[in-house]
């Protein structure tokens, strides 16, 4: 009888774990960078590679970080949430294109409409590196003192917007 017991003891601990990771919300995956400062980078600018972009020149603004590829199927998906989101003109959005090709990126824009305040380019992909993308498309929320309160991991939809991103830009302006 003993011998059934732990066998049947495993798989009950092991059919907890397995519903509690399939309760969680994949888009919620914890970043070791929230409350921290957010990485400094310098960058060229997508429309124009020979002038550079420092992320030090955000400090005192609260703004997003959006990053997005050509490539990115989801990140068509959250596009005309961006536009939205920049013709209300409640926080700029800052975009982070990256392993891109710069004139795929800038085509998609001209085709799709450009949400953000300034496009940079990360073509080798470390700027990603350094904020811990996991894959596109991702957004932080950065304050006026370069911290990141919050990141969202895949394409921000309106309900995100409204309940998550909006209210929290809103406190961090105050």
């Amino acid at each position: 009888m003993k011998k059934f017991l732990i066998p049947l003891a495993l798989f009950i601990v092991l059919a907890v774990f397995l519903a509690v990771g399939l309760s969680r919300d994949p888009s919620e995956i914890p970043s070791p960078l929230i409350n921290k400062p957010a990485p400094a980078f310098v960058l060229p600018q997508l429309s124009d590679p020979q002038r550079s972009f420092k992320s030090d020149e955000m400090r005192g603004k609260v703004w997003l970080l959006n990053v997005w590829a050509t490539w990115c199927v989801a990140c068509r998906y959250e596009h005309p949430v961006l536009l939205d989101l920049a013709r209300t003109g409640i926080v700029p959005i800052y975009g982070l294109d990256y392993k891109d090709e710069r004139r795929d990126a800038l085509a998609l824009l001209d085709q799709l409409g450009d949400p953000y305040t300034l496009v940079l380019s990360d073509e080798d992909g470390g700027v990603g590196i350094d904020y811990g993308v996991y894959a596109v498309p991702e957004t932080f929320v950065i304050d006026r003192n370069g911290i990141i309160r919050y990141k969202q991991i895949g394409p921000i939809t309106e309900e995100v917007l409204q309940k998550k991103i909006i209210p929290l830009v809103k406190e961090l302006q105050k």
